[in-house]
């Protein structure tokens, strides 16, 4: 069962520590996962502790995955990433009660964990583990930290440009939240349990590969002026290389893949709508059709990406 608990937001003093620690504690509690509590509160405790000495509010907790693999996240607004500093030798009972050593204890604490460094903030995670691993614990990932500007598609390669017909703001902005959320999702199950769900890896390769091939940011900011000038609709013209694109297919195919991963609750995202479903369809779809030299077909909302794909293979 997927978990999906509001937030707790942490206030700026000492006791938001203790806060987080009864609240995590209670959360895992209700799940009926004692066997991991004991990890689990040892790494909130470091986390939020962290974010207080020196990060920047707001600052949350909150527990995400499903009840057989939960994980614990904490929310900042600080884009610093935290520093992992070199293991220090002390003693056991000073090093468990001493916090504030960098993510030392998460990693002791973890079966896995990482970063997710974001636009306004970041996310430190950690899979609890049943026990508190003897020495350095296990590494974790930082991802989105100093991301360089993604190279123009247009240079270099056999590149094409595309106009994309009549695309509604509002499905686009869905499509493009829940992919957000999907790749994040995936990722992190990916990391922290890919013995349990090899198809997970698969997946976050695939979507790490079209984000660092894609034209998003480029389109984003057509979308964004749309917005501000009021526009339901926009006609979205960017370059991008033909091999690239004929690599969509297989995404959208692993979109149609992860549906079913939603489906099935392993993941905490929802499966799209039929609506975004034919919507996403459609968008990567006038790629692949106009890569071929078909002329560009506007959105119709009456008309699934079913219909699309006959008349399609009909010309």
């Amino acid at each position: 069962m997927p978990l999906n608990r509001p937030a707790l937001m942490l206030g700026p003093g000492p006791r938001s520590v203790q806060d987080a620690r009864r609240w995590v504690v209670g959360t895992f509690n209700d799940i009926d996962r004692d066997d991991i509590v004991e990890c689990a509160e040892l790494g909130v405790s470091e986390l939020v502790t962290n974010a207080l000495l020196h990060a920047e509010a707001p600052i949350s907790v909150r527990v995400r995955g499903t009840r057989q693999h939960p994980r614990v996240e904490v929310r900042d607004g600080s884009t610093h990433p935290p520093v992992l500093p070199e293991p220090e030798e002390s003693d056991e009972d000073e090093l468990l009660l001493t916090f504030g050593r960098g993510l030392t204890i998460v990693a002791r604490a973890a079966d896995a964990w990482g970063v997710e460094i974001e636009d306004d903030g970041k996310i430190v995670w950690f899979a609890p583990s049943d026990t508190f691993a003897e020495e350095e614990g296990v590494p974790g990932q930082i991802n989105g930290a100093a991301a360089p500007e993604a190279a123009d598609d247009s240079e270099g390669g056999d590149a094409a440009t595309f106009t994309i017909m009549g695309v509604p703001v509002s499905l686009y902005l869905q499509a493009t939240r829940h992919f957000a959320e999907l790749r994040r999702e995936i990722r992190l199950l990916a990391l922290a349990h890919q013995d349990d769900y090899p198809l997970a890896k698969n997946l976050a390769d695939v979507f790490a590969s079209f984000e660092r091939r894609s034209t998003a940011r480029r389109t984003a900011q057509q979308v964004e002026e749309a917005l501000a000038r009021g526009r339901s609709t926009i006609d979205i013209k960017v370059s991008a290389p033909r091999d690239s694109v004929a690599r969509l297919d297989v995404f959208r195919e692993m979109l149609d893949l992860a549906d079913e991963f939603c489906r099935s609750e392993r993941l905490l995202s929802l499966a799209r709508t039929d609506e975004q479903r034919d919507f996403q369809h459609w968008f990567l779809g006038e790629f692949l059709r106009q890569s071929e030299g078909h002329p560009p077909q506007p959105w119709r909302p009456d008309r699934s990406d079913r219909s699309e794909v006959a008349e399609t293979n009909a010309q």
